[in-house]
């Protein structure tokens, strides 16, 4: 279960309306709001003045918010979107039945010098039964807690052999996950390639690549 203090407790129901009213949101993402979403629950709220850590350099504050779904699903727009609207770090719950998944995304400073944080890569956990699912408070700083949440959420996808931070291990994964794609695509183009020097050519791109990648992990 989620091991959270109850004096972070919020529990309070936000009308999904909140969202899809924007009126820079599209007629389908409003259609997925009305479709996927059933409800939309802010839980809990981690903060200095909620928990005894300090604040952070970055993560203000944590909200836990739980989404009860349709269907076993969501489109990740919707949790970019929702990431965009409020300025805070959010950890989401997605709940389907007595089944749930802990969502998270990596949210770096807007450049420019504003207050803005921008959603990058999102890393979840599997579908799990409501009671078996197991995130920790870990940290003596918002930012602390953030970072521990990222990591036991994304698992190994995070490990770092470096010994860098979390902004080089998401950096390493992003890399390693669009190196999966680029070598996928290629395979392709060799099986279907029949000039020879063309797969020559397309089969040292891909050595090449296999390479890079066997350097991320």
């Amino acid at each position: 279960m989620l091991d959270l203090p109850g004096s972070t407790v919020f529990n309070r129901r936000i009308p999904k309306q909140k969202f899809y009213e924007n009126l820079s949101v599209t007629a389908e993402l409003k259609r997925v709001f009305v479709e996927q979403i059933n409800a939309i629950y802010w839980r809990n709220k981690i903060a200095p003045s909620t928990v005894n850590i300090a604040a952070g350099e970055t993560v203000a504050e944590i909200e836990v918010i739980e989404i009860r779904l349709n269907q076993p699903g969501l489109d990740k727009r919707v949790l970019q979107l929702i990431d965009r609207e409020i300025p805070y770090h959010i950890l989401f719950l997605l709940v389907y039945e007595e089944q749930m998944q802990a969502w998270i995304g990596y949210k770096e400073q807007s450049q420019g010098g504003t207050a803005a944080f921008k959603p990058g890569t999102y890393y979840n956990t599997e579908w799990q039964p409501v009671n078996e699912i197991s995130l920790r408070i870990d940290g003596l700083s918002t930012d602390a807690v953030y970072e521990g949440f990222i990591r036991q959420i994304a698992g190994e996808r995070l490990e770092d052999k470096t010994g860098g931070g979390l902004k080089d291990a998401v950096a390493r994964d992003e890399r390693r996950q669009k190196l999966q794609k680029e070598i996928a695509v290629l395979e392709n183009k060799v099986r279907r390639e029949k000039q020879f020097n063309i797969q020559v050519a397309l089969n040292g791109e891909l050595k090449r690549l296999r390479k890079e990648l066997e350097g991320l992990k």
